[in-house]
């Protein structure tokens, strides 16, 4: 055990069955925190090896925002993810191969080679795509959540934003339009300190984020994004409230960025200390310390669980490396209209 594990800090929220959540909850949890982990890394081998274009985007240190509010959601409802969460997207089920496939450019990936890095989507598992333009995906949801209600099918719509992202006319335009129709819409805004390289105390003059809801007339919470078991627990409720027509809430989840903006950017301008104090609120070890202190993560089957993931990743590497590039003559196919 490092020095690090030792002094990593206690989650301080709700426990698990206060939550909702059961321990085979918590091993999934912990399973698509590591996973999403794991696959960046490899990603960010392969950037670096060459063998991809583009920006490569690092959620690490705020796994735990992505994948415990999306866990919180039904089978039927809507998530539109951010280039920093990629856990939402895989809870949904999209594959480590189908990731893969996305950044190396391959017919196999989801945008079949015509898109780069995670600006992908699967409707049949309620996953938008992300926008480039921050803010977008607001009114979007929004519009998604519209139709639910207009349907009665009491599907909920969960969309991300950053904390720069919320000084955007859609985060306005779109929240706004959702508390006066009180649509059911869910807003996590993932407060990671920085917007690119400006903090936060720079940009805004509140103490919090959240808030900003009472500008909008709904209800808001602040969390500790980096524990996995509040996040959930604060979700779960929003969502609940949503589905039950009581309109939209605000989460405001404080996490930390644990890289650069991408992997071209080194960070240079946050200070040392930052990444130390925040490396002892790590939502993997933290979930890990609080499983194993019940005993509901030995570490023989934490090993297991790493070692199917490595397995997972090892096969999506090495089945897209083998698959085709996109066929030239069918370029335009998919991206334009006919």
């Amino acid at each position: 055990m490092t020095s690090i594990e030792q002094e990593i800090i206690p989650l301080a929220g709700p426990g698990h069955e206060q939550a909702g959540l059961t321990a085979d909850d918590l091993l999934q949890l912990y399973y698509f925190m590591q996973l999403t982990r794991s696959l960046e890394d490899r990603v960010r081998a392969l950037y670096l090896q060459g063998k991809l274009v583009g920006a490569v985007y690092s959620s690490r240190g705020q796994e735990g925002t992505a994948v415990a509010s999306s866990y919180a959601l039904g089978p039927d409802d809507v998530v539109a993810p951010l280039i920093r969460d990629l856990g939402a997207s895989m809870v949904r089920g999209i594959s480590a191969r189908a990731i893969i496939a996305q950044w190396l450019g391959r017919e196999a990936g989801p945008s079949r080679g015509r898109d780069g890095n995670l600006h992908f989507g699967d409707l049949s598992r309620g996953v938008l795509s992300p926008v480039s333009m921050l803010g977008a995906t607001i009114p979007l949801c929004a519009g998604v959540a519209l139709a639910s209600k207009q349907r009665g099918t009491r599907q909920v719509a969960l969309a991300y934003i950053g904390d720069g992202g919320t000084n955007t006319g859609d985060f306005h335009e779109g929240l706004n339009f959702a508390a006066a129709l009180h649509l059911p819409l869910v807003l996590i805004v993932e407060n990671n300190g920085y917007a690119y390289s400006t903090p936060v105390a720079a940009h805004v003059a509140l103490q919090s984020l959240a808030e900003r809801a009472a500008a909008y007339g709904i209800p808001s919470a602040s969390v500790d994004g980096n524990d996995v078991i509040a996040t959930y627990a604060a979700t779960r409720e929003a969502v609940e409230r949503a589905r039950n027509g009581e309109g939209p809430t605000l989460i405001e989840a404080c996490t930390f960025r644990m890289r650069g903006h991408a992997e071209h950017d080194d960070a240079s301008y946050v200070p040392r200390h930052l990444f130390e104090e925040w490396e002892r609120r790590d939502p993997i070890a933290r979930l890990a310390a609080y499983m194993q202190e019940r005993g509901m993560l030995s570490a023989e089957n934490r090993a297991k669980t790493e070692a199917r993931i490595r397995a997972e990743i090892d096969d999506a590497t090495s089945w897209v490396e083998e698959s085709p590039m996109p066929d030239a003559a069918t370029q335009t196919a998919g991206v334009y209209a006919d």
